[in-house]
C-alpha cells in the first residue's frame, strides 16, 4: 500500500540517470521528504559499476547528505524511496572514498571516445539496471535524448533514438581518468581487449598518445597486438615503435609477415629502421634489407613454405589425413598441388572440395590441369595482376620445369599491393 501521499508509477528494473536527477527522495512510510537527488554514487568494478548510495545536495549553506544504497527501499519513476536514517533527521555528509565515481560529476558531459562510430562523442546520459540483485551502471547514452530527458523535454525523444554504448567499452583505463581530466577517456575493459576486432584496436590507438597509448597496446597480447599495429595509421605505428621495449619489439616484429614487418619499416625514420633490424635474426634480416633497399619486391621475397602436395594416385582419404597432419593454418591448406616423385606440378585441388568428394576418388580424377603459377622473378605488379584476374588465395612459384618452390598468398602479396 502507498503510504507516501504521491501517485507512484511501478518499480522498475532498468532507468536512466536523468530520469531520476532532481526526483525527489522519501522517507518509506511516513512520506517524508529529504530532498531532490542529485547525483548516484558508484564503486568501480571489474563486470560494470555498482550504486553505492544516493548523493544529496542542499545548498543555501545546508549540508549535503549521503545515503547508502542498502537503504534504498525502491526506485520509481517519480523518484526514490528509502529507509529513514538510523540517527537523528539528517542522513550523514558525503566522504568520497578510493575508486567511487558519481554520474553527473564524472560522466555526464565528459568526452568519449566511441570506439563503434569511431568519433569523440559526449555522454549525455547513464543507464542504470538491476542485475542479480545489485544496481550497476551498464551503458553510457551519447545521443542527444539524454540532454533533453535531463531537462524534461522528453517528448522530444522520439525524434531521436539512444545511442548507448554498453559499460565493458567505455571503461576507464584508469580512475583517475574518469575523476581529475574533463575527457573522459574512454577505452574498453582490459579483459575485453583481445575480443576486438583488430580494426577497432587501431582506431582506439589512433586517438590515445602518451602513456595512454603505451598502457593499451602494452595489454594487448603478441598477435593482437601485430594485427592492430599494421591497421594503425602510419603516426600511431611511429608513436607505438618509439615507446616500446627492444624485448617486445622483438616478439612483435617475430609475429609479422615479411611483407608487414617492411611495410612498418617504412613509415619509421632510418635511424628506427636500423635499430630495429638488429633485432632480425640474420636469415630475414638480409631479406628485409633486401626488400627495403628495392620496393621492386620479386615473386621469391614473398615466398612461404607453407604448402602441400599429393600423389596424382592418392586418395581423398590420403589428402584428408596429410591435412590434418600438416599442422598448417587455413591459408597454408587452401589447395593441394599434385605431384609425381618431386617432378613438375600436374595439378591442383582445392581443399574444399576433398570435403565433398567420396574418400575413394584420386586426386587425378578431380584436379584441375593446368595449373597457373609464378615464376621466381616475376615482380609484384604482376603476381597482383594474377590474383586480381583469377582470384586464387595462393599461387605456386615453380622454376624453368614446373617445379615448386613455395607459394605466393593472396594476404600477403595484396595487403603490400595497397599500402605500397
Amino acid at each position: 500500500m502507498n503510504t507516501l501521499g504521491v501517485a507512484y508509477e511501478s518499480t522498475v528494473r532498468s532507468i536512466y540517470f536523468s530520469k531520476l536527477f532532481k526526483k525527489p527522495v522519501h522517507v518509506a512510510g511516513g512520506g517524508k521528504r529529504l530532498g531532490k537527488v542529485s547525483d548516484i554514487v558508484f564503486a568501480l568494478e571489474e563486470h560494470a559499476p555498482r550504486a553505492v548510495g544516493v548523493y544529496l545536495y542542499h545548498g543555501w549553506g545546508k549540508p549535503d547528505e549521503f545515503i547508502p544504497w542498502d537503504r534504498v527501499v525502491e526506485l520509481f519513476l517519480a523518484g526514490i524511496v528509502v529507509k529513514p536514517p538510523e540517527q537523528g533527521e539528517h542522513y550523514p555528509p558525503f566522504k568520497d572514498q578510493p575508486g567511487w565515481i558519481l554520474a553527473d560529476k564524472h560522466l555526464m558531459g565528459r568526452t568519449v571516445l566511441d570506439i563503434d562510430d569511431r568519433k569523440i562523442e559526449a555522454v549525455n546520459d547513464v543507464v542504470m539496471q538491476l542485475v542479480d540483485g545489485q544496481w550497476r551502471l551498464v551503458a553510457v547514452d551519447t545521443s542527444f535524448n539524454g540532454f533533453l530527458r535531463k531537462w524534461r523535454l522528453s517528448p522530444l525523444e522520439t525524434l531521436i533514438h539512444d545511442d548507448l554504448i554498453p559499460w565493458k567499452f567505455v571503461q576507464p583505463l584508469s580512475i583517475e581518468d574518469a575523476t581529475t581530466t574533463e575527457t573522459l577517456q574512454l577505452s574498453v575493459a582490459r579483459a575485453q581487449l583481445q575480443d576486438l576486432p583488430k580494426e577497432d584496436l587501431a582506431d582506439v590507438l589512433e586517438e590515445l598518445s602518451g602513456q595512454e597509448q603505451t598502457a593499451l597496446f602494452s595489454a594487448l597480447e603478441t598477435d593482437k597486438a601485430a594485427d592492430a599495429l599494421t591497421e594503425a595509421e602510419p603516426r600511431a605505428q611511429r608513436q607505438i615503435m618509439a615507446n616500446l621495449r627492444a624485448e617486445r619489439a622483438m616478439t612483435i616484429l617475430a609475429s609479422l609477415s615479411t611483407p608487414q614487418l617492411v611495410d612498418l619499416l617504412t613509415v619509421l625514420p632510418h635511424e628506427d629502421q636500423l635499430e630495429l633490424l638488429l633485432l632480425l635474426p640474420e636469415p630475414r634480416q638480409g631479406r628485409v634489407r633486401s626488400l627495403l633497399s628495392e620496393r621492386e619486391a620479386k615473386a621469391t621475397d614473398f615466398m612461404d613454405q607453407e604448402f602441400l602436395t599429393i600423389a596424382p594416385h592418392d586418395t581423398v582419404a590420403v589428402a584428408k589425413a596429410r591435412i590434418r597432419a600438416s599442422g598448417l593454418d587455413y591459408h597454408g591448406i587452401s589447395y593441394l598441388y599434385v605431384v609425381a616423385a618431386h617432378g613438375p606440378v600436374q595439378g591442383v585441388v582445392d581443399a574444399r572440395q576433398i570435403l565433398l568428394e567420396e574418400d575413394s576418388v584420386t586426386m587425378e580424377a578431380i584436379m584441375v590441369s593446368p595449373v597457373v603459377t609464378a615464376e621466381a622473378d616475376d615482380a609484384r605488379e604482376d603476381l597482383t595482376a594474377l590474383f586480381s584476374k583469377y582470384h586464387f588465395r595462393m599461387v605456386p612459384v615453380v622454376d624453368t620445369e614446373d617445379r615448386i618452390h613455395g607459394v605466393v598468398k593472396y594476404v600477403d602479396i595484396m595487403k603490400s599491393s595497397v599500402k605500397a
